[in-house]
């Protein structure tokens, strides 16, 4: 029992910053007038709404509950990002670093987790393909960065 706790608390922090991934997404789509950069931003929001389906699915697997919403931290980046763009002369830069910098502090999460030994497979290949999706996002905005410099 308290194997699948362990686990189910684990997927609980990735689940939540997958709601705050989301939310910060549907925050940047409010704050960029490039139509390029909206349509990627609100494929990352769908991308992340539906990695946080598929976790809650693998927690109440384990008969656990899984987190409602998102972090408080999640919300403070949020506004941070928010903050940023009203004053910074280039937002759309901006908003994009604030992207990349919460995606890669989703991918140590990530990372954290399947060092892990002896992870169910379902997990396992789960968490590998969510893992690989927000590492080719992340390159994809740092090429959308350096266009937009």
């Amino acid at each position: 029992m308290k194997y699948s706790k362990e686990i189910s608390n684990k997927l609980n922090e990735l689940l939540v910053k997958n709601y705050d991934a989301e939310k910060g997404y549907l925050n940047a789509i409010e704050n960029v007038d490039n139509d390029r950069l909206k349509m990627f931003f609100k494929r990352r929001a769908s991308e992340r709404s539906e990695f946080a389906k598929e976790l809650r699915t693998e927690i109440l697997q384990y008969g656990e509950i899984p987190e409602d919403s998102g972090s408080f931290k999640g919300a403070m980046h949020r506004n941070w990002m928010s903050l940023k763009s009203t004053f910074s002369s280039n937002n759309e830069e901006s908003i994009l670093e604030e992207a990349i910098r919460g995606e890669e502090s989703s991918l140590e999460v990530y990372n954290d987790l399947l060092q892990e030994r002896n992870l169910p497979p379902s997990i396992d290949s789960l968490l590998i393909k969510h893992k690989n999706a927000i590492q080719a996002a992340i390159n994809t905005e740092k090429v959308h960065e350096e266009v937009l410099s």
